[in-house]
């Protein structure tokens, strides 16, 4: 990945983060990760646990953002899940997993959709 896409992606995750917590969420961790890969944002929505996959680009010509979330990736982030959960025995809930889809166009503010219970 070049710089500018990373930073990008950075960009998009701080937006995702901002309106997690603006909807009420807490935050426990961002970009955990392990030797297997990083779930971007980790939070609780009352007494359910939230893993965040957030997607962003530019704009909407390969689609919308959260179409690259595939059945490969979802199997990773159940996987990372589970390993998260089993590292952190004293946070227990219901779980449920996310998708942030943003988009950061050339002019205007970005905009965030939330995709709750994704996958």
């Amino acid at each position: 990945m070049t710089r500018a896409t990373n930073a990008v992606g950075a960009y998009g995750e701080r937006v995702a983060t901002r309106a997690l917590i603006t909807a009420g969420l807490l935050i426990l961790a961002r970009n955990w990760s392990c030797a297997e890969g990083e779930i971007d944002i980790i939070a609780l929505d009352g007494d359910t646990i939230v893993f965040c996959e957030v997607k962003t680009r530019r704009g909407l010509g390969y689609g919308v953002p959260a179409e690259a979330v595939n059945p490969a990736k979802v199997r990773r982030l159940r996987r990372l899940a589970a390993r998260w959960l089993a590292e952190h025995p004293s946070v227990r809930g219901e779980v449920r997993f996310d998708v942030l889809s943003v988009v950061v166009p050339r002019r205007g503010g970005p905009t965030v959709e939330h995709l709750r219970a994704a996958f």
